[in-house]
């Protein structure tokens, strides 16, 4: 049994293209219920507790859902190897919602300064670097074996 080199395999193997269809759905329910939620409360609420929660809560969902397809763009525009998944995508546009609001949270107290927020945007591109960096080591190289014994 001989074994077969990964660009050979990828070669004989149908190309699966992500396109931006698979996400578009999501972005588009992100996006709708994140903006509508943040006008409907702008709207019909006072500023109480929950509805300060429930800001926090729609504007994740409306910065995730804007932030994917600048994501989604950028990993077709720069890719990696190995490609990102859908997976990576999703969750690098909820960091981008994740840190939006955080820095909001931190507004209300005033304690947003260059220093904070360039450290909190240190933070989390250190934590996914080091989340794409285990990914990469657990990844399985698939194998393709030739029965061809000569």
């Amino acid at each position: 049994m001989r074994h077969k080199r990964l660009s050979e395999y990828n070669s004989q193997m149908p190309s699966q293209q992500q396109t931006f269809q698979n996400y578009i759905s999501s972005t588009l329910a992100l996006i709708f219920i994140g903006c509508g939620g943040l006008g409907l409360l702008f709207y019909f609420s006072l500023p109480f507790v929950w509805a300060r929660w429930g800001f926090f809560v729609f504007e994740i969902m409306a910065l995730t859902g804007i932030a994917l397809p600048i994501v989604y763009f950028l990993h077709r525009r720069f890719p990696s190897e190995p490609p990102a998944a859908s997976n990576v995508i999703v969750r690098q546009a909820l960091w981008v919602g994740v840190y939006g609001s955080t820095l909001a949270w931190l507004q209300l107290g005033r304690q947003v300064s260059l220093y904070v927020i360039l450290g909190l945007a240190g933070g989390l591109i250190a934590t996914e670097y080091f989340i794409r960096l285990r990914e990469k080591a657990n990844r399985q190289i698939p194998m393709a074996f030739d029965d061809d014994a000569s």
